[in-house]
């Protein structure tokens, strides 16, 4: 089968640093399925893997988090889908990744593609759409309802990155089963006005003061923040601008955290990994797969759009090592996707 992988960690201008493979054809068993990939998302976490985990000697690596296929073949564990079935996922960081012909995936992570999406479309959402559902209601604990209630909450929820991947999900997924005020960031006129079209109240501008441009919109004290980039840079306004209790989330790396300043008012802070569940085989891995049938459902009822923001062809290196790029560079909107083989 053909595949997209790396031998050797390089810089994403080496030709080398994504080559195109020709690797035997997986078999499914457990709860596997095998999946004829049609389409994929590319995400941070892979231009950081391809960096940072090098294979081993005279082997090579395929990454590649986010996917839309159909099965082919199940595992005798397995007893959610059939051969046929078109399924979207993000995977495990632990196996090989979307960037192949043919991928095995646990079913337990496995939801089944929203129906009124294309393939690429629906491929830029899974691992961004977790990382979201994950920070809203399970780190953060914001309440949840209905995308047709009325209710609204005092929860003013800070959103910084708001136009990347997955604040382009997160807005969404807030407004539709949230009664929070959703104050998102950007720093860019494109991507302000990304944001507002995915439905935030508020947009402010993060290479500014964040609590002035806060108190200037007189709402309210922020109750949480989901800090999707540059945590080291805004934790301390973070714990300046929140109310006490509040919470924090983030998903990015900061080499280090003055977590001292939470005490006074007696914040919280959370770390979001979306693969932790599958890395560690976690008791509720089926949480999952379950999180993105309610995706599904909320896209296929209109309440959600994709958060596609550039198609960049086929699935080979040459256009893989482009996307690796342009995510490296900062300069992405929404989620680059690429389709077939």
């Amino acid at each position: 089968m053909k595949a997209i992988g790396y031998t050797k960690s390089l810089p994403v201008s080496n030709p080398e640093s994504l080559i195109d493979l020709e690797l035997t054809q997986p078999i499914a068993s457990g709860h596997d399925l095998l999946v004829k990939v049609k389409s994929i998302a590319v995400n941070p976490a892979d231009y950081k893997v391809r960096l940072g985990m090098a294979p081993a000697e005279g082997e090579s690596k395929v990454i590649g988090w986010d996917a839309v296929g159909e099965v082919v073949a199940t595992g005798e564990s397995a007893n959610h889908f059939a051969p046929g079935d078109i399924v979207y996922y993000a995977g495990d960081i632990t196996r090989q990744g979307a960037n192949a012909e043919y991928q095995l995936v646990d079913e337990r992570i496995v939801g089944f593609k929203p129906k009124s999406l294309s393939d690429s479309e629906a491929a830029a959402l899974p691992l961004t759409a977790i990382t979201a559902w994950e920070i809203l209601f399970e780190h953060l604990a914001i309440k949840q309802t209905t995308p047709e209630s009325k209710e609204t909450s005092d929860e003013i929820i800070l959103v910084v990155g708001a136009a990347g991947g997955v604040g382009s999900i997160l807005v969404q997924i807030a407004k539709a089963v949230t009664g929070a005020t959703v104050i998102g960031t950007a720093s860019r006129e494109s991507s302000s006005a990304w944001i507002k079209k995915l439905g935030a109240d508020y947009v402010i501008d993060h290479s500014k003061p964040l609590k002035t441009q806060i108190e200037a919109l007189n709402i309210g004290e922020v109750t949480h923040v989901a800090s999707l980039n540059s945590t080291d840079t805004y934790f301390e306004a973070y714990t300046d601008l929140l109310a006490p209790f509040g919470k924090i989330a983030m998903i990015d790396d900061p080499e280090a955290l003055d977590v001292t300043k939470l005490k006074m008012k007696s914040l919280s802070l959370h770390w979001e990994f979306m693969f932790a569940r599958s890395m560690f085989n976690a008791a509720d891995m089926q949480e999952q797969s379950a999180l993105l049938n309610r995706v599904a459902d909320l896209i296929d009822q209109g309440y959600i759009q994709t958060t596609v923001g550039q198609h960049m062809g086929t699935i080979n290196a040459k256009n893989l090592r482009a996307a690796h790029a342009a995510l490296e560079a900062g300069s992405a909107i929404g989620k680059i996707v690429l389709e077939g083989f």
